[in-house]
């Protein structure tokens, strides 16, 4: 996907505030498309001036990567109104001759059929499977209209209960690096050169919680998610002790 222009982050700025003072003023709720990250660094930056209308985001599971934002204060309107999310499941109709299938071809199959890359969320990518969060005006389109993923034949159902979700297990993994900087646990978990590392920042394709972060020296805290564009996601546990050498132990969690 192509990243977005200067200009174009700019006129999303104005969206933001646009939709947050239509909340406002006609007393709804109104609903951002689904935000990437670049976005999600928009609102964030932006959210000292939203925050009094009433903000919240919503990916449709826990730590989703791709969310939607909800603008007005459930205590001052006189109703609620859940988030446009649906869950379709894609699974093949043969699974004995399905291929194995990537995020990408997931991704690529939706698209091909028209589908714009902000009517979609998460794709949650199991044993020849996946679970395709979207909006919920494109959950019925999904279902008629994805029918092959690369040479598989495929059927869709919506999930009306999301807890059946099989969710990606991260990898859990030891790192011992001189310090919980940013750029050490990454460099360290996608064994990435020094420079390398640094350019991930100076180009603004690392972000924490949500915000693109171009302080390579930052101290990562336990719990933080940490997205570098490329490379993948992960979460970090937290510090476990020193080595004899001076080292200090991390913990990780690494999505694929």
């Amino acid at each position: 996907m192509a990243e977005k222009s200067e200009r174009e982050l700019q006129q999303f700025q104005k969206r933001l505030l646009d939709l947050a003072d239509r909340s406002y003023k006609q007393s709804v709720f109104t609903f951002t498309e689904f935000l990437g990250l670049a976005e999600q660094d928009v609102f964030w930056k932006t959210e000292p001036e939203l925050r009094s209308y009433g903000c919240e985001l919503n990916g449709g599971r826990k730590e989703a990567d791709r969310v939607v934002i909800r603008f007005g204060n459930p205590a001052e309107l006189s109703y609620e109104a859940a988030f446009p999310i649906k869950c379709v499941h894609v699974t093949p109709l043969n699974q004995k001759f399905a291929d194995d299938l990537s995020h990408r071809d997931f991704l690529g199959a939706l698209m091909n059929l028209g589908i714009e890359r902000q009517t979609l969320g998460d794709i949650i990518v199991g044993e020849k499977q996946a679970y395709c969060f979207c909006l919920e005006n494109m959950a019925e389109f999904i279902c008629e209209n994805l029918t092959q993923v690369k040479h598989t034949s495929v059927k869709c159902r919506i999930c009306e209960e999301w807890m059946e979700l099989a969710c990606e297990e991260p990898r859990r993994e030891m790192l011992q690096v001189a310090s919980p900087r940013a750029d050490a646990v990454i460099a360290k978990a996608w064994k990435l050169s020094r420079d390398d590392g640094l350019n991930l920042f100076r180009t603004g394709k690392v972000f924490i919680n949500g915000r693109c972060c171009e302080n390579n020296s930052r101290a990562l805290k336990a719990g933080e998610t940490v997205n570098a564009r490329g490379y993948g996601k992960l979460i970090f546990v937290g510090e476990k002790g020193e080595t004899k050498k001076g080292k200090i132990n991390v913990e990780v969690a690494i999505y694929r």
